[in-house]
């Protein structure tokens, strides 16, 4: 009991010195005010539109809705949605943990030009990118020419809307892991390897497990923007009901064409994804900061 109080005793000293220190003691008026706008923020921009989506989606009812998201074209953009994430998001992952891997555990050159190559989709518009395809694939670019003799089709095509998912996409899984493995070092696969075990047994028996909720995480970061991406596919895709319209782009011509409650209907589902994304993400946080504390404790 002595040695608890002991212990006890400096932890409640510094509690009681944060709270009477002037610099770390707000006003109450200080902190319902920062509370208040932090709220109202919150519910203007972030809780109000995405009400607004699911209200507007179900004004004429069910029947509706239902018919909106069954409709030959809306069921065409969401098959290609899912194409599109389905094949680009596998990709990033696989490039994501081998440049993470390459990045932390390994020096070469242009190591440092391989990290500013994974930032770039952060600092090009989307549009921007999908200009480049054009350029690149388009009738009158560099290869387009070669393309249209073989009868190959990348723009205005699913090729082309892959390519550029891809693109917008590729940094997410890199850049959750680039940093954990940075930090977590050399050192338990340097042991593994002194023990006999080869690259590979290294890479799923120690890499994997050390990274598996970050990788988690980053796969459905990747996953999330690869299904509402909207810039780049616009410019690659030509806006061809039925065949290269995704669900981003469906919404739009639906809401241009004054068919509001399709619209909000096709938007639902993508708010939908974003709120499951959310879910998704805080377990993931939570599982994460589970596993350290036990980590931690043993």
């Amino acid at each position: 009991m002595a040695g608890a109080a002991t212990t006890f005793a400096p932890n409640s000293g510094s509690a009681t010195r944060f709270e009477s220190n002037v610099a770390t003691r707000d006003r109450r008026w200080v902190k319902i005010a920062v509370l208040s706008i932090g709220l109202t923020y919150f519910a203007l921009f972030l809780l109000l539109p995405l009400v607004a989506v699911f209200v507007e989606a179900f004004r004429k009812g069910w029947e509706t809705y239902f018919a909106a998201l069954v409709e030959p074209d809306a069921l065409s953009a969401i098959k290609l949605t899912l194409i599109a994430a389905a094949i680009s998001v596998p990709l990033n992952l696989v490039f994501g943990v081998s440049a993470a891997w390459a990045i932390a555990k390994f020096d070469f050159p242009g190591k440092h030009l391989l990290i500013t190559f994974i930032d770039l989709p952060f600092s090009v518009s989307p549009v921007v990118a999908g200009l480049i395809y054009v350029l690149i694939f388009g009738a009158q670019g560099w290869i387009g020419p070669w393309l249209s003799e073989h009868d190959i089709r990348v723009i205005f095509a699913v090729p082309g809307i892959v390519l550029a998912t891809v693109f917008v996409t590729f940094p997410f899984v890199a850049r959750e892991l680039i940093p954990l493995m940075q930090a977590q070092g050399k050192d338990e696969e340097e042991a593994a390897v002194t023990l006999g075990a080869s690259g590979w047994q290294t890479f799923w028996r120690v890499t994997i497990p050390n990274i598996k909720w970050a990788l988690l995480y980053g796969v459905i970061l990747c996953n999330a923007r690869a299904m509402g991406e909207f810039g780049a596919v616009s410019v690659v895709s030509g806006h061809i009901r039925g065949e290269t319209n995704t669900m981003p782009l469906h919404v739009e011509i639906l809401y241009n064409e004054y068919q509001f409650a399709a619209a909000f209907a096709v938007a639902s589902l993508l708010a939908l994804l974003a709120l499951v994304t959310l879910a998704i993400k805080t377990y993931i946080e939570w599982r994460a900061g589970l596993s350290n504390s036990v980590e931690t404790s043993s």
